[in-house]
């Protein structure tokens, strides 16, 4: 087993590991803590306070404490507190990647690449803050006009994953801090600490007390229910499972509450035989590797023609081969652990079924390791269509390749499925990418480009994959209500 480093320890010490609730670091009422775990190493890191269903109501007093002189805030003041917290975040990237790293396992080049990206949203929403406008109209009748205004929708609940632990808070609180919303913030409970350095770079950017509240649990359903049935709460954002978001649309029923849902995927990932191979293994290891293949939008499912499927199985499994696996923090290292020994399991599940299906792996198809929770890269070929790798989300390093004989084929293939996130398409027939785009059902597609994730672009999907969009211009309309003001004017 390894043990942390001088300048780990260091970086842990660092980030504080209280809950964070009106502006002030304290415990939790019980006095409990929560263990963070190093996935490569079983290790314990760490341990954070461990809310109480209590604790999470103070958060949202405070949150709605703060909302009327929040919403009231210059959209100027706000969107210098974000630019702020984007230029700190910048400042301290090797530590914040190096965090990252410890708490959930991808390689600090990835790491580093989602501080970037996470504090991108910061960027781009600072700049969003200012540009909230309504309309003024004469009406079609005369004799009145029309008054249309944004009004921050309120106090908020967040409930982000692991795999995106910076990524997916900066998604929700930039366009909130935005658009003058508090929140709650529940960050997953295996990855904690990447939420907790991020309060703490707000609270020194000038956020005020009680705008931004983080509760970390191991107990988020009994956290979570009572915010969602509180009527002063009025909007819930949650990235996860689609399982668990049914259960909290569910809840927020009651209260009718502004709902965003960013949920599971089974992305496809087509290659037509006219397709440039190179541009399509590029995009491939790309859309399967990123994240260690822990994202909702990594290729899930790749669809080959016929044509060229042996090819382009032969070529991504020399790929995956080639990439190291290990610890994070090690230099060299291509591909990370999965986060804990449950997922490791369910992917390992999932290989052996399709292999006893009658697919063979051409690379990978093992757990590796002595300690940790690694799996090899895999690319398996020749999947039937009933195994249930092509059904459910893997959420692995595994490239499952089938193939189809037409565009229509295709097309029925990539839609056969309960998802609607992404889908991923390689062909050189400008007319035949146009036709499979529009007949696809999903939120979004990468055409020619194993990447999707901008934060100017509308991120979001369709189907069980959820509803409402995050990033671009469409973001920060999650977090305001339009009101309509009507003006007698005879």
């Amino acid at each position: 087993m390894e043990t942390v480093s001088d300048r780990e320890q260091a970086v842990l010490s660092a980030v504080p590991t209280g809950l964070f609730i009106a502006g002030e670091w304290r415990e939790s009422r019980s006095g409990a803590r929560l263990d963070v775990e190093d996935p490569a190493t079983g290790e314990v890191l760490t341990s954070v306070a461990n809310a109480t269903p209590e604790d999470g109501m103070d958060a949202l007093a405070a949150a709605v404490d703060a909302q009327q002189a929040w919403a009231e805030t210059a959209p100027r003041s706000r969107g210098d507190i974000l630019r702020g917290a984007y230029e700190a975040i910048m400042d301290r990237i090797d530590d914040l990647a190096l965090l990252m790293t410890l708490e959930m396992g991808k390689a600090v080049p990835e790491s580093k690449a989602e501080i970037t990206y996470a504090a991108e949203f910061l960027r781009w929403f600072s700049e969003e803050a200012v540009r909230v406008a309504g309309r003024y109209s004469m009406a079609p009748a005369g004799g009145s006009r029309l008054l249309t205004m944004k009004q921050p929708v309120g106090p908020c609940l967040f409930i982000t994953p692991w795999n995106f632990p910076m990524a997916m808070g900066t998604r929700k609180i930039g366009p909130a801090v935005a658009a003058g919303c508090t929140m709650v913030v529940k960050p997953a409970t295996e990855t904690p600490l990447s939420m907790l350095a991020l309060a703490s770079i707000f609270a020194e950017a000038g956020l005020p007390a009680g705008v931004l509240n983080v509760v970390p649990t191991s107990s988020a359903g009994a956290l979570s229910e009572p915010l969602i049935r509180d009527p002063r709460l009025r909007k819930l954002s949650f990235t996860g499972s689609t399982q668990v978001g049914r259960k909290l649309i569910e809840q927020s029923a009651e209260q009718v509450l502004r709902v965003s849902m960013e949920l599971g995927g089974n992305a496809p990932f087509l290659v037509f035989d006219d397709a440039d191979l190179d541009a399509a293994v590029d995009g491939a290891v790309q859309a399967k590797m990123r994240n260690v293949g822990e994202a909702c939008t990594a290729a899930n499912r790749f669809h080959v023609h016929e044509s060229v499927a042996g090819e382009f199985a032969d070529r991504l499994a020399a790929r995956l081969a080639a990439l190291r696996v290990g610890r994070g923090t090690d230099d060299g290292v291509d591909v990370g652990p999965l986060i804990n020994a449950k997922q490791r399991d369910t992917v390992e599940s999932l290989v052996d079924d399709a292999v006893g299906r009658g697919a063979s792996a051409l690379t990978g198809g093992s757990r590796t390791g002595d300690a940790g929770y690694f799996f090899e890269p895999t690319v398996l070929a020749d999947v039937p269509r009933d195994a249930r790798i092509l059904a459910e989300e893997v959420f692995g390093p595994v490239a499952p390749v089938t193939t189809f004989t037409s565009d229509d084929d295709a097309v029925a293939l990539a839609n056969n499925t309960e998802y609607g996130l992404v889908a991923y398409v390689f062909t050189r027939d400008v007319q035949r990418a146009l036709r499979v785009c529009e007949r696809l059902e999903t939120g979004m597609v990468g055409l020619n480009a194993g990447l999707v994730s901008n934060v100017a672009a509308p991120f979001g999907g369709v189907k069980a994959s959820g509803f409402g969009r995050e990033g671009g211009f469409e973001g920060i309309e999650e977090f305001l209500e339009t009101k309509y003001v009507s003006i007698a004017l005879p």
